[in-house]
């Protein structure tokens, strides 16, 4: 069955062609597996809540907008009865009705790992689709500063305020000269735009919609993980050609279900820890049907991800065995009136067998935040870059200075392979079990060997972190970070010039903080970590009879090598096994924008050396330590790197780097 939308329509629609349905919701309420949902052209002021699901890949119901980005589903409703207040500032008096049970301008932002001090609200005000700053009293409204730590200072003299005043809501907003009645200014009044009041609504495709301005909260793992799209804990979604925008946390969801016993547990009971209290919550999932035959296995692809506050795409859970692709993801987190651990592009825990590939990551805090249980992750051909506050920005706070990919207090395997990292942080890496193949990496890898306990003065406070039952979600044990385990073949480091700025915020934060945040590319930061071959030779029957020589089980893991090359002083670690580094010749690396695509410019590849490079494949990585489970695809099999960023074949003595020829760098790369 087809049912037709229109905006345009008369309210006694039939969903027919000649008698559309007026809103997407009037479909939503009975279309079946099978059925498809043509939304016309058209502004769609409305949270869509579909009632039933597909049964499976071949019986999913499908809502598809007629025109590409015709289709508009946006949380806001427009405001025009502002009225002078003082000098730039206007004032308007919003009914309550018209939030229903949740009012935005009521509801604080708060749960676990949430640290910003100024209180924030869900509520958004908008002018000309772009949202402006909240300010926390109306004096700061009328006589506007500039915050410095956001991203585009110039526009944060745009302010608002509100308060109750008994059944409304009354908003304050500083529109620097322009008339508010005469401009789109509108307030977000929804909590959701896409997205199922239930669980278990599976098999849905959302295809070509422009989604908008909705009033999310924080999500963190140890919470309800809502977004302005998402499935809610449910299996084999489609999101595609859509583009998702001005989510006041995070714009798609791919997270948890509400568990109450576990709800924010940390910041509203206090006795527990957020670790603990998110052990609890992977614990409870099991219990309850968290398996891959349930949960999982979306798509989300070829999407405009931006400005949102928190996430473009968030996750714990429910996004295990998907594949996230063909993205351009950039300018999240920008505004920087948000912060805590729970920030990024994407921020996903427990992306279990999750494949994020030929992706744009730019101008995010944080591009990739892979938290807790990257198992059978692969990160691959995605560009990053520039996802590090820009030049002159206050650096908000240490969480907030970011990187192109953060994996943490995973036990891997975590394969990251034919991406270019060209940001200032290329990675940080508190973790263990990670593969770097075939990358062009200019930037540093920071926190190597730290960030892994939840930082207890008194007494020792590990995390110890669950690994899985290779390819399934069953949990094979626990177990603390013991670092290293890592594999770096065939990578290109070319060391950047390093930002001063950068190293006068770490060394603000004491000389230990910059220790972990160190700026020097290459591998360094593994000196001393042992080799296998000298890790293993530890294990001799005579030093482990008798329990003795217990400190063996918790050095470093080793760390593999072989096939980088090193340049512009970019540091190779101090057991480096098979590799070049270039003292002399100077490389440049820019990236130039033409029309929204980017093309490499550089003259590296005059300088890349031809030597016996190691052919890679799942085969002679083997094991990450911890799982036991090899670098392979999801399916359990091998992985040959004979293709490259662009897809092409490598020669069988492989160029180090995400090129398999030189002649290739001169190609857009999106």
């Amino acid at each position: 069955m087809i049912y037709y939308v229109s905006a345009n329509a008369s309210r006694r629609g039939r969903g027919t062609k000649e008698q559309p349905f007026q809103t997407i919701s009037q479909a939503a309420e009975i279309a079946r597996p099978g059925d498809e949902v043509i939304v016309a052209p058209g502004v769609y002021r409305e949270y869509v809540n579909p009632a039933f699901g597909g049964t499976d890949e071949d019986h999913r119901i499908t809502y598809r907008s007629e025109v590409p980005l015709g289709a508009v589903i946006t949380g806001a409703e427009p405001v025009k009865n502002w009225t002078p207040y003082e000098g730039d500032v206007w004032v308007a008096r919003i009914p309550n009705g018209i939030f229903g049970s949740y009012n935005p301008y009521a509801t604080i932002i708060k749960g676990d790992w949430y640290t910003a001090v100024t209180p924030a609200h869900t509520g958004e005000v908008y002018l000309n689709g772009k949202s402006l700053y909240e300010a926390t009293s109306l004096e700061e409204v009328t006589d506007p500063k500039v915050y410095h730590s956001s991203w585009d200072p110039d526009f944060t003299i745009y302010q608002w305020f509100a308060k109750q005043d008994g059944d409304a809501t009354v908003i304050y907003a500083n529109f620097q000269g322009l008339c508010p009645n005469e401009e789109n200014v509108e307030i977000n009044v929804r909590r959701n735009c896409f997205y199922p009041d239930r669980t278990g609504i599976g098999y849905i495709t959302l295809s070509g919609f422009v989604v908008k301005q909705a009033a999310t909260t924080w999500a963190p793992p140890t919470a309800y993980q809502e977004g302005m799209v998402g499935p809610h804990w449910s299996k084999g979604w489609i999101i595609e050609d859509c583009e998702i925008s001005y989510s006041k946390c995070s714009g798609i969801s791919l997270g948890k279900y509400l568990q109450p016993e576990n709800e924010n547990k940390w910041t509203t009971k206090l006795y527990k820890d957020g670790t603990q209290t998110e052990r609890d919550a992977i614990c409870q999932a099991q219990r309850e049907g968290w398996m891959k035959e349930t949960i999982g296995s979306h798509i989300v692809r070829r999407c405009n991800i931006h400005d949102c506050g928190q996430t473009g795409i968030v996750g714990h859970l429910g996004g295990v065995f998907s594949i996230i692709e063909d993205n351009h993801i950039h300018h999240i987190n920008n505004k920087q009136n948000l912060a805590g651990a729970e920030i990024g592009g994407i921020k996903m825990h427990a992306a279990i067998d999750v494949v994020i590939r030929r992706n744009h990551f730019h101008h995010c805090t944080r591009g990739l935040w892979l938290d807790w249980q990257a198992q059978g992750t692969r990160v691959t051909q995605n560009l990053f870059h520039d996802n590090v506050p820009p030049v002159g920005t206050k650096i908000a706070d240490k969480i907030s200075m970011g990187e192109d990919i953060f994996i943490e207090v995973s036990h891997g395997p975590t394969l990251v392979d034919n991406n270019l990292l060209l940001s200032n942080c290329a990675a940080r890496i508190s973790t263990q079990g990670t593969a770097f193949v075939h990358n062009l990496i200019a930037g540093s890898f920071t926190w190597v060997g730290a960030g892994v306990d939840n930082g207890g003065g008194k007494f020792p406070s590990p995390r110890y972190t669950p690994y899985h039952v290779p390819h399934r979600t069953e949990v094979a044990g626990f177990m603390t970070i013991l670092h290293g385990d890592a594999r770096f073949y065939n990578n290109i480091f070319v060391q950047q010039e390093i930002r001063q700025d950068l190293i006068d915020f770490a060394e603000s934060e004491g000389a230990y903080s910059l220790s972990q945040y160190q700026f020097v590319c290459g591998t360094s930061p593994y000196d001393g970590y042992p080799s296998a071959e000298t890790y293993f030779a530890q294990f001799k029957r005579e030093n482990t009879v008798c329990h003795a020589n217990r400190e063996i089980y918790y050095d470093h893991l080793p760390v593999y090598t072989g096939g980088n090359v090193f340049f512009n002083g970019a540091r190779p670690y101090d057991g480096e096994e098979n590799y070049k580094e270039d003292t002399v010749n100077k490389v440049e690396l820019s990236l130039k924008e033409e029309d929204g695509s980017y093309r490499l410019v550089t003259n590296l590849y005059q300088f890349v050396p031809k030597f016996e490079t190691p052919f890679v494949s799942t085969e002679m990585m083997g094991e990450a330590f911890e799982p036991e489970q090899r670098f392979e695809n999801p399916d359990g099999s091998s992985i040959i790197f004979n293709r490259d960023y662009f897809g092409k074949e490598r020669d069988m003595m492989p160029l180090p780097g995400p090129f398999a020829s030189g002649n290739e760098a001169e190609e857009l790369l999106v």
